[in-house]
């Protein structure tokens, strides 16, 4: 298992993270999956003998039953140097203070998810999504003090746009508050959006990336084909909507040419996608997940596949996305006066 510093930060994390909104099953999210606690206890102690040191869950995760699941088959301990991860921001509650990233809400679930997770101490505590309500003074202040008070390591964020990082950063200097360190975000073959802002401010900002639903949902491992139902037990059967497909052709074609690398690797089309994403620069760490060990075996094996150059180049025609603006207008004259950073997001549009 490779480790990567999580971004500017001292902190080794291994390429691949443990997943956790199978666990428990309850509400929505028992479409995705519902792996009991024995289940939990084999699956942590797979991922800690294959070096995996990262689990990450949320609090909204079967309303706390993933946390729960996750503290009690830990025990209080944290087997093989484990670290901890998880989130806060949606609604846990029917009150108008039940949600957001105000310093009640946060400081509160936080608090929740330490007791949840049978837990001094959380390593990455991450707010889940933008909250355009609350100041960002706030916000960062109360994310401060977590730390300052020891009930949090590092900071990060997740599903922010690129001006919702960059405000946050800003704030944070200019309050003299402890900054994010990462971000986690949805980035595959068939969703490359972050290109745009995401991977190049994070690679400006030395922010760490941790790539959440990695096969867009399963999408991506080769099981879907072009032309045919959703198979039964997936979450695609269960009706689950995430990540959302605006063009199913490109998704095929994408599958076809992963399904075909893999058939040439005699490897799964999920060790393929898991690789392709594991060797983009800025990321730090892809979040595996599954319902049952089958398939989080399967997702480790990503760890040592290294894809030619040419696989790679295949890969990334297929998936290129357009060029928008304003970086089709930058293209002209990419080679004058843009950074490094810049070139590498506008290097496949030059050839």
């Amino acid at each position: 298992m490779e480790y990567r510093s999580l971004g500017k930060s001292g902190l080794k994390v291994s390429a691949l993270t443990m997943g956790t909104m199978t666990f428990g099953g309850q509400g929505p999210f028992a479409k995705v999956g519902n792996v009991d606690l024995n289940g939990v206890r084999r699956l942590i102690d797979m991922v800690i003998d294959t070096g995996v040191n990262l689990i990450d869950t949320a609090n909204i995760y079967s309303m706390g039953a993933s946390e729960e699941i996750i503290g009690e088959a830990m025990g209080g301990k944290r087997k093989g140097g484990m670290l901890l991860a998880t989130k806060a921001r949606f609604p846990f509650g029917d009150g108008p203070n039940d949600r957001g990233l105000s310093r009640y809400h946060l400081i509160r679930e936080c608090e929740a998810s330490l007791k949840r997770l049978r837990t001094d101490v959380i390593d990455l505590y991450q707010v889940h999504q933008w909250d355009g309500q609350t100041p960002l003074e706030e916000t960062m202040e109360a994310l401060d003090s977590l730390v300052r008070n020891g009930k949090v390591r590092y900071v990060g964020c997740s599903n922010f746009s690129g001006w919702h990082i960059m405000k946050a950063m800003e704030v944070a200097r200019r309050e003299g508050r402890i900054p994010f360190i990462s971000q986690q975000i949805h980035y595959t073959l068939q969703a490359r959006e972050a290109e745009y802002e995401l991977l190049p401010i994070s690679l400006d900002q030395g922010l760490g990336i941790l790539v959440w639903s990695p096969l867009a949902g399963g999408l991506l491992s080769g099981k879907h084909k072009r032309n045919q139902a959703a198979q039964e037990g997936t979450r695609q059967f269960a009706g689950w909507t995430e990540p959302p497909i605006y063009d199913e052709n490109h998704l095929w074609d994408i599958v076809d040419v992963i399904v075909a690398i893999a058939k040439d690797r005699n490897v799964s089309g999920a060790q393929i996608a898991l690789a392709w994403t594991l060797g983009r620069r800025g990321v730090t760490s892809v979040i595996i997940g599954g319902r049952n060990e089958k398939q989080f075996e399967d997702n480790l094996g990503a760890s040592n596949l290294k894809l030619s150059a040419e696989e790679r180049a295949r890969l990334d025609k297929v998936s290129q996305p357009p060029l928008l603006y304003p970086y089709w207008h930058q293209a002209w004259t990419a080679k004058d006066r843009l950074s490094e950073t810049d070139l590498s997001l506008l290097a496949p549009y030059l050839s």
